[in-house]
């Protein structure tokens, strides 16, 4: 089932456009996650990936100054050849400035700041020497913007102005504090929002109030799932409008400019509707599956059956998209089998189970929000 959708996604994606990966992860998370160099580099490889920015997630062996994890970051770059491309994690209470430089002077090619896992507000003075680093070593700095976080944008964009010439990317395409951060930061050039998010609904919402040129492809992996995270990001795109050239730098051409040191595109103005025109089905479909997801994410029954709801709406075929219909019912009732097996069995099974049926249930929630009326 997967790799029918491999098919759409090779149908979708522009011919010879270069992929990059701005948000990758490699370790084992203190939540149980974990990113496996074999793994990514697969993923790269069978989605014909460049490459992608890689670092630690939050790991067991943090402390002291996330030393080891980003030792274990540069190891899996150089054995890449150049193709993982190192960030170096900071703890902003165990010599960040000197942690930052130790794998800068190593090959660490950026810095990544986690405001919710290592809880820091953005206001606080210790950021300040950090960005005056990335602008002095030449560095873009990848910021936590998703869940979690309190408004975030005002001290950001102060960092930002203060620091002139910084690049910052800033993740989960800031839904965190989405109309502050892009009100704050939209058109400003050398600041970028990555893609990787749960709801395509997220990236419509950006893409109406930044630039295209400001928006760069991202996966979370291993949160992130193929090809899940393309799809949905390559659509989203081609339902606000983005034109060819827009979707190829989103895609990964802004990335490499980037890491090459090359000018990049000029900014121009942010495309997309500012309402989304659905058929009432599927944004009933979309209702039930917000309701599952949950429920999905945390390993239990689907005590209130909503996945049960969203696949019998899935059978309507008066709505005038009668194959998009049949594409999540067969997602749905796929991933329905795999919840109920799924709660049954233990340890990695369970945790392969749960994880094939969320992919199925993105998969149809994307083509469930852009698809059109």
């Amino acid at each position: 089932m997967v790799e029918s959708w491999n098919e759409e996604l090779r149908r979708e994606l522009p011919e010879g456009a270069f992929l990059f990966d701005v948000h990758a992860h490699l370790g084992h998370d203190i939540d149980g996650m974990a990113g496996t160099y074999e793994e990514l580099t697969s993923i790269l490889d069978w989605y014909g990936f460049g490459g992608a920015f890689v670092f630690c997630l939050d790991e067991h062996d943090r402390e002291p100054a996330f030393r080891a994890p980003n030792d274990r970051t540069l190891a899996h770059a150089e054995r890449s050849a150049g193709r993982l491309v190192p960030f170096v994690r900071l703890d902003l209470t165990a010599q960040p400035l000197e942690e930052a430089r130790r794998c800068i002077d190593r090959a660490a090619r950026g810095i990544k700041l986690h405001p919710r896992a290592q809880a820091f507000a953005l206001s606080d003075e210790r950021l300040q020497p950090i960005f005056a680093l990335a602008v002095e070593r030449s560095v873009p700095i990848l910021i936590h913007g998703g869940r979690g976080l309190p408004p975030i944008a005002e001290d950001l964009e102060a960092l930002v102005r203060r620091n002139d010439g910084v690049q910052l990317i800033v993740a989960h395409a800031g839904i965190a504090d989405m109309a502050g951060l892009a009100g704050r930061l939209g058109g400003m050039p050398g600041v970028f929002f990555d893609t990787s998010v749960w709801s395509g609904l997220d990236l419509l919402d950006l893409y109406r109030q930044v630039a295209p040129e400001q928006v760069v492809y991202a996966s979370d992996y291993p949160y992130g799932r193929q090809p899940n995270s393309l799809l949905v990001a390559v659509r989203t795109a081609k339902l606000a409008g983005f034109d060819d050239k827009q979707l190829r730098l989103l895609l990964g051409g802004t990335a490499r400019r980037m890491l090459a040191g090359e000018e990049l595109e000029p900014l121009s103005a942010p495309r997309g509707p500012t309402s989304l025109v659905q058929p009432l089905t599927f944004a009933r479909i979309h209702q039930y599956i917000s309701m599952a997801v949950p429920m999905l994410w945390l390993r239990q029954r689907d005590a209130i059956g909503a996945l049960g709801l969203a696949v019998n709406a899935s059978r309507e075929r008066s709505n005038g998209h009668p194959e998009a219909s049949e594409q999540i019912e067969e997602l749905l009732l796929t991933a329905q089998e795999l919840w109920r097996a799924g709660a049954d069995v233990e340890d990695d099974d369970r945790i392969t189970a749960f994880r094939a049926a969320i992919q199925l249930v993105n998969l149809a929630d994307m083509v469930s929000l852009t698809t059109r009326a």
